[in-house]
């Protein structure tokens, strides 16, 4: 028994060694709020171009040698950061993505509700862009961590279908030209912005038109009521003809038949004159239903002229959507998506088909003062275990190009060949995990593919895997 108010020698060990477990936990939290300030590396800070202004991303570019993201636009980098990649069992795999969905606040729903900020997906079986803290070496589960405020930026100035290109080294787009990068269709853009002007137009006369149908018909409505007055009018004078009639008697002295005579004649005047009235209201009201049925055709007319212009319209303005085209050299075929869909697939020519050709992204970056495209290209070392490093010039890229062969027909049936518009040309056949909604999916077969292989092929995932995708279960 202990007296009460003292407290024993083992409780009083308990209670230190609880309070050093929250004061270890609170370092932990403090050391992981120091990271999540710093970007979780501090030799690795975040960096923006200051030389010029930034555009707009037409692509990003991760390193799994260097943990590191780049940002381009058109002109070259704007952006870098550290970055954590995928652990050892569970690698990110390298290869060719797009960003095919964006939520600011996500939740996982394959690594028990982990939270993963501005996530940014790539496949629809999980692998992502998102904040989380950086350890300063690969430790996510596939996924791709970026410091907190980084993927936060990163997510207001990018757009759905963005490429995002994993390299296993250091890869950085140069530009190119060839004769086989697609240039845009004389006066495509021209054409589109007259059928864009012409469906504006047809917009304005459909609206026009349904303004004039609705005062048509009020103005017919309006006449009806001088017709109800006149037939009113005259009903009553009839009743009042009627009424003196039926008072000439013969009984009558000679100056009241005269007097009923008059006053009959003065109501057989009134109810002409009322009948004409009611003539002339009814002439007027059949005008004005006849204009009112003319205006509610034109406005039918008018309206069929602008679904018929706004369709014309969008199918130019849909076939100016940025075109994705992939030649695979495993599968000699040459696949077409535009806007997330499959468009057009076909045979395609490649010289000394057994040769590897590597891995390249040719990108349409811009347009030059003379309405081309200028063009510029990310080359992979390439996959089937080839470790050579990843070309710094082009002259692979338009070995690669010199051995292709498209037919003339599939050249004229591509379109959309307009800024952020690629060619894939790999030795790689076209991932499982291209589908709906999705862009191309190139995954480099001589890598590690970890953090793909263990993710189910679909977006209902099971919910019983525990992982915390910012490291330990207590996180930070």
């Amino acid at each position: 028994m202990t007296s009460r108010g003292v407290v024993p020698e083992y409780r009083q060990k308990r209670l230190r060694a609880a309070s050093l477990a929250v004061a270890a936990l609170a370092a932990l939290v403090a050391a992981g709020s120091d990271a999540r300030a710093r970007g979780g590396q501090k030799d690795r800070p975040i960096e923006s171009i200051q030389s010029r202004n930034a555009g707009e991303p037409i692509m990003a570019v991760v390193s799994l040698r260097s943990q590191r993201i780049t940002v381009y636009d058109a002109k070259g980098w704007i952006l870098r950061a550290p970055v954590s990649s995928g652990s050892k069992g569970r690698e990110t795999p390298a290869g060719i993505f797009s960003v095919i969905q964006k939520v600011e606040e996500h939740y996982s729903n394959l690594y028990d509700d982990a939270f993963m900020p501005h996530m940014q997906r790539i496949t629809w079986s999980g692998i992502a862009l998102h904040g989380g803290v950086l350890p300063g070496r690969p430790a996510s589960h596939g996924c791709i961590r970026l410091p907190f405020d980084f993927a936060a930026q990163l997510f207001d100035v990018t757009r759905m279908g963005i490429r995002i290109i994993v390299a296993p080294d250091d890869v950085a787009p140069v530009e190119i030209t060839h004769p086989l990068l697609f240039q845009p269709k004389p006066g495509a853009e021209a054409l589109a912005a007259a059928r864009a002007t012409e469906a504006q137009e047809a917009t304005r006369k459909a609206a026009e038109a349904r303004t004039a149908a609705a005062a048509a018909q009020r103005e017919a409505t309006q006449a009806k009521a001088p017709v109800r007055a006149a037939e009113n009018l005259k009903r009553r004078a009839e009743v009042k003809l009627a009424s003196v009639e039926g008072k000439l008697d013969s009984g009558m002295s000679t100056e009241e038949k005269q007097q009923a005579e008059d006053a009959k004649a003065q109501a057989v005047a009134k109810v002409a004159e009322l009948q004409l009235q009611r003539d002339a209201a009814n002439a007027d009201l059949q005008l004005r239903i006849d204009a009112a049925a003319s205006a509610r055709d034109a406005a039918t007319a008018a309206e069929t002229a602008r679904l018929a212009a706004a369709d014309a319209a969008r199918q130019l303005a849909s076939e100016l959507q940025p075109v994705s085209v992939l030649i695979s050299r495993k599968t000699q075929q040459l696949y077409v998506r535009q806007a997330f869909k499959p468009v057009l697939k076909s045979p395609v020519t490649i010289a000394d088909p057994d040769r590897p050709i590597g891995t390249h992204v040719f990108t349409a970056a811009e347009r030059t003062d003379d309405a081309k495209l200028r063009w510029n290209v990310a080359s992979l070392r390439g996959g089937s275990g080839n470790a050579s490093q990843a070309p710094k010039d082009t002259e692979s890229a338009k070995a690669a190009l010199d051995r292709i062969t498209i037919p003339q027909d599939v050249l004229n049936s591509i379109a959309g060949t307009v800024p952020r518009a690629s060619l894939i040309v790999t030795d790689e056949p076209p991932s499982s995990e291209i589908g709906k909604g999705t862009e191309f999916v190139v995954i480099l077969s001589g890598e590690p593919q970890g953090g793909i292989k263990k993710r189910p092929r679909s977006h209902r995932y099971p919910r019983t895997f525990w992982h915390q995708p910012f490291g330990s279960p207590f996180g930070w």
